[in-house]
């Protein structure tokens, strides 16, 4: 699925923070634009206060950078662009350059559905430093929403505890990119289907929808309303009962279950939008059962989050199915993962790798030097630990120390012949030519749920989940440590 023709148009090169046009034409009259370096995108925290987070994205990463250009129209507008004294921004021979330019990165990336972990690259960078950081502004607008996304996801069906979550969001959703982005990572999160016709459409997820209050008020009486959907759906019927009363709504819809059952069908069950679910939800499952309707589900909506379906879980309410909207697909409690893309390594006038450190007081924000991946660690299908190493770096399979990037106290010895091994970074593009096969969305699910399945329950748990072990591999510690202190040394004005 093409993304951005099928929505908008063949490239979205504009689609960046001015600043980064602007040190594009820096690099290029400093004579830097094709000097080499690598970039890597990560997050510091997972969201949520959670445990684990849930990579989405790549497949309109994909996309982006196979229409990466500056066509004439772009050109065009860059080219009026004006500074205070009436000059052209930008120069004609810069604007010509872009117009020559081509894409020709190396993309290394976690594949979606892959779960992974704070201070690891999600997507690695390398190639010519003007294109490097042109890739910048839109490779995280696209990974930082859509993993996010998929993290509540996958959080509110852990919640579930299996039981069918629906995603209802688009009306709710932040304009129409944020809805069909967002109907796309709950997908992979772990929801069975969305109420987004266009997702479904475009994306080929399932779809799914009942009808509103709004129908049940057109008709004189709740059961009038009820006979008629039951009459337009006869095969797929789910009664909003809370319209007026709630149990009474409930008896309605046994009514007509019955009228169902004389025709030959069944109904699917009732949805309850308001009101104390925990209550209701029990009140209907003992109507519906003495009724002769043990079958028929009993959806629930209203504001949901994990939080909340985990408390009507300890509350044995007795719900099937979970309809969530605005929490889901706003992130409702942290709009934003927050993933940044910090240069890790430029090749200097020898040809020469130089590892990059960007340095802060705070021990969070110093990032990962060199070219380096990461590699899990698997025991009997279990993920037990992720080690963040350097690519040219040999491990010794007898043993091996990861170091966590922010506390180095926490420490872990490996014996890497023990375990299983996975690389995280897979190539995606080669030299800009595509390399990888992407999978469809249904496989990105699956294997967000096979991922999801090795993890531990301790790093799933909604509060205070267990911290899952990420390190960097001792070489790379020290090497970052040295970075770190000569930088430091050099601001001082030490010798």
């Amino acid at each position: 699925m093409k993304i951005t023709k099928d929505l908008y148009q063949s490239n979205l090169v504009l689609l960046t923070d001015f600043y980064q046009l602007t040190m594009a034409y820096a690099y290029w009259k400093a004579g830097k634009a094709e000097q080499e370096a690598v970039f890597n995108l990560f997050f510091r925290k997972h969201p949520f206060q959670g445990g684990f987070t849930l990579a989405a994205g790549l497949d309109y990463v994909v996309d982006f950078c196979s229409n990466f250009k500056f066509e004439k129209a772009d050109l065009e507008y860059l080219r009026v662009m004006k500074n205070k004294d009436g000059s052209p921004v930008f120069e004609a021979d810069f604007l010509e350059y872009l117009q020559k330019l081509k894409f020709t990165c190396d993309i290394d990336a976690v594949e979606e559905g892959t779960v992974v972990f704070p201070n690891s690259p999600l997507v690695r960078v390398r190639g010519p430093l003007i294109q490097c950081q042109l890739l910048e502004t839109p490779l995280l607008n696209i990974i930082n929403f859509q993993t996010l996304i998929a993290t509540k996801a996958a959080r509110i069906n852990v919640a579930a505890q299996g039981e069918p979550v629906l995603e209802f969001g688009l009306r709710r959703a932040q304009g129409i990119d944020g809805a069909l982005a967002a109907s796309r990572a709950a997908y992979i999160g772990g929801c069975t289907s969305t109420s987004n016709v266009m997702a479904g459409k475009l994306f080929g997820i399932p779809v799914s929808g009942t009808h509103a209050h709004s129908w049940i008020m057109s008709f004189e009486t709740e059961l009038e309303a009820f006979e008629a959907y039951a009459d337009a759906f006869p095969d797929q019927c789910i009664f909003l009962v809370d319209t007026y009363d709630t149990l009474n709504g409930v008896k309605n819809a046994i009514k007509v279950g019955e009228i169902l059952r004389s025709k030959g069908k069944e109904m699917v069950g009732i949805r309850i939008d308001s009101g104390d679910l925990a209550y209701f939800s029990s009140q209907a499952r003992q109507m519906l059962d003495e009724a002769g309707f043990p079958d028929a589900k009993i959806v629930a909506s209203n504001d949901l989050d994990e939080h909340i379906i985990a408390s009507l879980k300890s509350q044995d309410a007795a719900i099937n199915v979970w309809g969530v909207g605005t929490k889901l697909v706003t992130a409702y409690d942290q709009p934003a993962l927050g993933a940044v893309y910090k240069l890790s390594a430029i090749r200097n006038k020898e040809g020469e790798w130089e590892p990059k450190v960007k340095v802060s007081q705070q021990s969070l924000k110093i990032n990962i030097p060199g070219i380096h991946n990461t590699k899990r660690y698997y025991s009997k299908g279990k993920a037990v630990a992720d080690m963040i190493f350097l690519e040219d770096q040999t491990i010794d399979p007898r043993g091996v120390m990861i170091i966590d990037p922010v506390d180095a106290t926490r420490r872990k010895r490996l014996m890497p012949a023990f375990y299983q091994e996975e690389i995280l970074l897979k190539p995606i593009f080669e030299k800009g030519r595509k390399i990888y096969k992407l999978p469809t969305l249904h496989e990105i699910r699956d294997r967000a749920t096979s991922q999801l399945e090795s993890l531990d329950k301790t790093h799933m748990r909604l509060v205070n989940p267990h911290l899952y072990p990420v390190g960097l591999e001792e070489n790379l510690h020290h090497l970052r440590m040295e970075l770190v202190l000569k930088a430091k040394k050099f601001e001082s004005g030490e010798d």
